[in-house]
């Protein structure tokens, strides 16, 4: 995947003269900042869709791997979104109480250890703090998960399909063709509940070729999340996995019923509306279209943060519109 550099530039770029001009007087409000922290590109699944690749700097580990640096980081962008840091200069569009981290991969659960040290950590300077995982190795680290939730505020399990021979044609299965059932699933989550009653559970779904016209609901039914998100599947290495307007349409509109526990995200509402870091602690976005590669910014424990962020695009109002 081919990976550009983007100037310093004013994060309006991106938003509608109007839409701009209203920001400028009176912020949106949400109610919290999500930054998304992909600490490894490293997983055990194969996904046909996944865009977890980056361009890495020669000789740089990912932060991840080590303690000092991940503990700088958090603090850093902790410092730089913090509610009160009211020179941020997303303050010109937006007003929010809370900061979210929300780690995610590859798969996070490689570093299970690494991730609950950075989830307490984050969790002790105030922020809220969520993973994204594929769940097929919680089942066998049941301490290291414990511990971890301790420091969640919601856990997202990404789920596709519920068919062995549907996980391993979209690449949902290790090396061993192994695939994790919803009954696991359930039972892995119905612990956690009574466990940690105050976590929250968020199903993150990708529609894309293999899945499109399948009903998800029962598993829905099963598992009971706070809330199901459903992604349209990007373009990022092959266009094998598209699906069209229409079938799109329809999946969503199987699924309506379900009711306000549905958030849908198609292409252009993802574009330049997430703030992302990357393994190696950059600032990352999409550029038109994943298949021109992502912007980044230099590391943000070597610049300051404000000019790291700002050397990479951001529509503060597209992210608003998500929450």
């Amino acid at each position: 995947m081919n990976t550009t550099e983007y100037p310093t530039i004013e994060h309006s770029f991106a938003l509608p003269a109007a839409t701009c001009r209203r920001s400028a007087t009176a912020p949106r409000s949400v109610d919290e900042i999500v930054v998304n922290w992909h600490v490894t590109e490293a997983c055990n699944y194969r996904c046909r869709y996944c865009y977890s690749h980056w361009e890495r700097e020669p000789n740089r580990l990912d932060v991840i791997r080590d303690e000092v640096a991940s503990l700088g980081l958090i603090e850093a962008l902790w410092q730089f979104f913090r509610p009160d840091n009211a020179s941020n200069p997303l303050r010109r569009q937006l007003q929010w109480s809370n900061l979210r981290l929300s780690l995610a991969g590859g798969e996070p659960m490689l570093y299970a250890r690494q991730i609950a040290r950075v989830a307490r950590h984050a969790k002790a300077l105030g922020m809220r703090v969520s993973m994204i995982t594929n769940g097929s190795l919680l089942p066998r680290i049941p301490e290291e998960l414990n511990e971890l939730a301790r420091s969640l505020d919601m856990l997202g399990l990404s789920i596709d399909a519920v068919s062995d021979s549907r996980n391993r044609a979209i690449g949902r299965a290790d090396r061993k063709e192994s695939t994790l059932s919803l009954e696991q699933l359930a039972r892995l989550v119905n612990n956690l509940r009574a466990a940690h009653p105050g976590i929250a559970l968020k199903v993150n779904t990708v529609v894309n070729a293999f899945n499109v016209h399948d009903d998800l609901r029962g598993v829905i039914d099963v598992l009971r999340p706070d809330r199901w998100k459903l992604l349209r599947v990007l373009p990022v290495l092959n266009d094998d996995l598209v699906v069209s307007d229409t079938d799109f349409a329809a999946f969503v509109a199987r699924h309506a019923c379900l009711g306000t526990r549905v958030s849908v995200e198609d292409n252009r509402d993802m574009l330049a509306s997430y703030l992302m870091v990357d393994p190696q602690g950059r600032f990352f976005q999409n550029g038109n279209g994943a298949s021109c590669g992502y912007f980044y910014s230099r590391p943000i424990t070597r610049d300051t943060i404000e000019r790291a962020f700002h050397s990479v695009p951001f529509d503060a109002c597209k992210f608003a519109s998500r929450y």
